[in-house]
């Protein structure tokens, strides 16, 4: 596995490659990333990830200091899960000076984008940046950034870019919890607490299951599980439509339902789509 720094190294390597792979990553490795990479390599024959802590896609009073960040066990990590290169650039090396283009697809009516503004517009200018510089024959994402998610999509085929684009089921822990770099964060009390969002979810689940369609009544029911968690601070529970972001009133077959909570000082996020 080779280790690119600049986007030179990138592009003479990249012509050894017929088809390749890519998973954009902010570093700080877990099992969902590595499914990740397994999938796209398996796709593909090749695999490339990136490792970049994204100043841009971060606010001021987000945690863009105390981001876990350790490159060596991610180079470990990437190498055992069959990577054939990395591409982990400073900052400077994708925003020199001077540098003020960002790239903004819409859906501004999502949840996580009306929490956090501008924070789209930053993933949707650095994964522009990475798919320019990598070429990828694929790009493989995680359903937990399920907004992230429709931003890419959108983005790939407004552009044209001619890159498939994969979205892989959300990696849980045993008991249900999201995996997440931010999981390192909480303490054992918190790391008990967290798994309520996913008990959240998998309440409006077993709802919509039993034949309810009303967004307000599936929002209702996952607010009440996480009511019940002491630990939890709702950021938000958001019912919307899974293309277009835009939240939904009237009965629907197809639903996503995403949720923010802090459990202590760490913020998590997670969601299903019904139907």
């Amino acid at each position: 596995m080779q280790l690119c720094r600049t986007v030179a190294e990138v592009r003479s390597l990249r012509p050894k490659f017929a088809r390749l792979g890519f998973v954009p990553t902010m570093g700080y490795l877990h099992e969902g990333h590595l499914r990740l990479v397994r999938r796209a390599k398996a796709a593909c024959g090749a695999a490339a990830v990136s490792i970049f802590v994204n100043p841009i896609q971060f606010a001021a009073d987000d945690d863009l200091e105390r981001y876990p960040r350790d490159l060596a066990r991610d180079l470990a990590l990437a190498e055992a899960a069959g990577t054939d290169f990395v591409f982990a650039p400073e900052a400077g090396e994708l925003y020199p000076r001077g540098f003020t283009t960002r790239v903004d697809v819409g859906l501004t009516e999502g949840a996580e984008n009306r929490a956090r503004p501008g924070h789209f517009a930053g993933v949707a200018t650095v994964v522009t940046k990475l798919f320019n510089i990598i070429q990828p024959s694929l790009a493989v994402f995680g359903q937990k950034d399920a907004e992230q998610a429709a931003v890419i999509r959108k983005l790939a085929r407004d552009l044209d870019l001619g890159i498939k684009i994969e979205i892989a089921p959300t990696a849980r822990e045993a008991d249900g919890l999201a995996m997440s770099s931010r999981n390192s964060y909480l303490t054992p009390s918190e790391r008990a607490a967290a798994v309520v969002l996913s008990r959240a979810l998998q309440a409006a689940e077993f709802a919509f299951a039993q034949g309810e369609r009303d967004p307000a009544v599936l929002r209702a029911r996952a607010l009440t599980v996480l009511a019940a968690e002491p630990l939890a601070r709702v950021d938000y529970v958001a019912v919307a439509d899974p293309d277009t972001l835009n939240p939904l009133s009237l009965p629907a077959e197809r639903i996503l339902l995403s949720l923010a909570a802090r459990i202590g000082a760490t913020r998590l996020i997670d969601n299903t789509v019904l139907g």
